[in-house]
């Protein structure tokens, strides 16, 4: 091989190395899944009607060369359904040692277990009951489990598969009692709160640290932020959201996933 093809090989196996190098480093690079309702994803997370969901910008808060930001989430969906639906399988064949997992349901979980709307709901709690319904959606017979069984699920799974769980308290909506937003503590809050326990996951209070900054900026602001009703947020309320998500990880000293997190 003379000097001139020895020059151009050689260019062409680094150019080789460089993809091979680049492809590798793609690929062991960890995945965020984020999944959840519409507070999370709403629609199509375009904004249609100025909606938006907090996984739409909670990507900004990681270095996404470290890291790649998934939001699975999908508007209207319950713990119950985003299983049922076949969304849940849709993440869990793509999950690898390394990935991590957020959540946050609890929205449409207080829905009717067998409505002909959306059969969506899930038994209130984290205990073992069930019962067994007839679907008038799928038109099949469906056991239905609480709240907190569906979260185990989500976790045992995905921890079975190497993944780093996180639940997220569902963000208060703009209700308000006396100039307090209202909180869920005592329901889908604090569910979530005993199942992150209860499992030895990590767990964000997304709704106290949002709803602390609801009280501090007040009813008339905070209300500016849901244009259409109580539960969905516009841009900014978004926004604020995502920041309390990355805020609430932020004091998470041990858990991996903060490590990602962009240093301000």
């Amino acid at each position: 091989m003379n000097m001139y093809y020895r020059k151009y090989f050689g260019l062409a196996m680094l150019a080789i190395l460089s993809v091979s190098t680049a492809f590798t480093v793609l690929q062991n690079k960890p995945t965020l899944y984020v999944i959840g309702d519409s507070t999370v994803k709403n629609g199509s997370g375009k904004g249609l009607n100025n909606m938006w969901g907090w996984g739409d910008f909670i990507g900004g808060y990681f270095d996404q060369d470290k890291i790649r930001i998934e939001n699975r989430a999908l508007g209207g969906t319950s713990s119950r359904t985003f299983i049922s639906k076949g969304l849940w399988d849709s993440v869990l064949v793509k999950l690898k040692p390394g990935d991590f997992v957020m959540m946050q349901f609890g929205h449409n979980d207080g829905s009717p277990l067998d409505d002909t709307a959306r059969a969506r709901g899930t038994i209130k709690g984290t205990g073992q009951e069930s019962k067994e319904i007839y679907n008038p959606i799928t038109k099949k017979q469906e056991v239905v489990y609480a709240y907190g069984w569906y979260l185990r699920k989500f976790i045992s799974d995905a921890k079975a598969k190497g993944a780093t769980t996180i639940v997220c308290s569902p963000i208060p909506r703009s209700d308000w009692k006396d100039g307090k937003v209202l909180r869920a503590e005592n329901g889908y809050a604090g569910w979530a709160e005993e199942v992150a326990k209860t499992e030895n996951t990590w767990f964000v209070d997304l709704n106290k640290i949002t709803a602390d900054k609801y009280d501090k900026l007040g009813e008339a602001a905070v209300k500016a932020y849901f244009p259409g009703d109580h539960t969905h947020t516009n841009t900014e309320g978004a926004k604020i959201n995502a920041a309390s998500v990355a805020e609430g990880l932020q004091l998470l000293k041990k858990c991996p996933l903060r490590s990602y997190l962009i240093k301000k």
